[in-house]
């Protein structure tokens, strides 16, 4: 090797040492206090089974519930309202009862024909046709099927069913 390559390569064990950086104070992160939820993907529906005065419907089980809803979805929309997919979540069996006055002048309550209470879960984007749809119908067919004269009654609707089942929240902080 030459002189001068050698001079080249020398290596400089000379290493300038820079100052000692000041690190910035992190700062903490601010805590998420809200989340909000613009387009949630499901729709929640409570459905109350009606029957028509004088007729004594059969309890609503899962089965009847489908059919029900099938046969409303396909009235009102066909083919396309059969394919809307519906999750049933929760049946819940009741009677209504009304006060009544006897000779004695003592309120009583007598049981009133069932209301059975359904609760659904559809697609967002299926929900107004869902509604439309259960809203319309009105159940035919003979009386010993237990679908004669009943109908559906929109009880409530919302995006987030801890909203329908709680409501909105609002009395939770009051004092």
């Amino acid at each position: 090797m030459t002189d001068n390559m050698q001079e080249d390569m020398k290596v400089d064990k000379k290493i300038p040492s820079p100052e000692p950086a000041k690190r910035k104070a992190s700062e903490p992160k601010p805590k998420t206090i809200h989340f909000t939820s613009r387009n949630p993907p499901w729709t929640y529906l409570k459905l109350k089974l009606v029957p028509q005065p004088g007729n004594t419907p059969q309890a609503l089980d899962p089965l009847s519930a489908r059919t029900y809803l099938s046969s409303a979805l396909s009235q009102f929309l066909g083919l396309t309202g059969t394919a809307i997919p519906i999750d049933i979540l929760k049946i819940e069996h009741g009677f209504a009862s009304t006060p009544t006055t006897d000779a004695t002048s003592t309120t009583q309550a007598t049981r009133t024909p069932r209301y059975d209470s359904l609760w659904i879960r559809v697609p967002r984007e299926d929900a107004p046709a869902v509604v439309a749809a259960v809203s319309s119908w009105i159940g035919g067919g003979s009386n010993t099927t237990g679908s004669a004269g009943v109908v559906w009654r929109v009880c409530a609707k919302g995006n987030f069913l801890g909203a329908l089942t709680a409501g909105s929240g609002a009395d939770l902080f009051v004092p």
